[in-house]
């Protein structure tokens, strides 16, 4: 999918050789949060696919999908719901754990941010693994809510991450 706001959004994403270890091209969204233009126009983009979605509320995960999770859904008029790292949050909390690479992480949801039968669509910069968001979907689903998509600014389409998010739909505004 390519048109004129894709494409204002792909000048926007700045390539940075070896970061953050040496053989990693990271895309850096920084460029593009600082452009009035460039930010309002993806969260235009991942309005038309909230509206879409069905979406009751709108989750996001630590740290960049807070960025554009909590934007959309200010801009929607839904709840915003964090996914964080352990211990950040002061209430009840359920925890799931994922693998890394190397390792394990774990993510967090307070007990109460979601009601049974609440549809959730899950936002982030950025999809690589998939690893983190399918961690963030199964916390929507250990709340009994529903999972009703993904939405991304970027995906690393070539470490085939949306095949760890069957059988939800998974949209994004720029793949590489």
């Amino acid at each position: 999918m390519s048109d004129e706001r894709h494409d204002l959004l792909r000048s926007l994403i700045r390539d940075v050789p070896d970061f953050p270890k040496p053989g990693i091209l990271f895309k850096d969204i920084t460029p593009l949060l600082a452009h009035p233009g460039g930010f309002t126009t993806t969260l235009d983009l991942l309005g038309e696919r909230a509206a879409k979605s069905g979406a009751e509320a709108i989750v996001g995960m630590e740290s960049r999908g807070f960025i554009f999770g909590a934007a959309l859904a200010a801009r929607l008029r839904l709840p915003f719901v964090p996914a964080r790292k352990p211990d950040k949050l002061p209430a009840e909390s359920i925890r799931v754990e994922y693998a890394l690479e190397y390792g394990t992480d774990a993510l967090e949801m307070h007990a109460d941010a979601l009601k049974p039968g609440e549809k959730a669509l899950i936002v982030d910069d950025l999809i690589a693994t998939g690893g983190t968001a399918k961690a963030t979907a199964d916390l929507v689903t250990q709340l009994g809510a529903e999972v009703v998509g993904f939405a991304f600014v970027i995906e690393l389409g070539f470490l085939k991450g949306r095949e760890k998010l069957a059988p939800h739909a998974v949209h994004s505004l720029l793949t590489y």
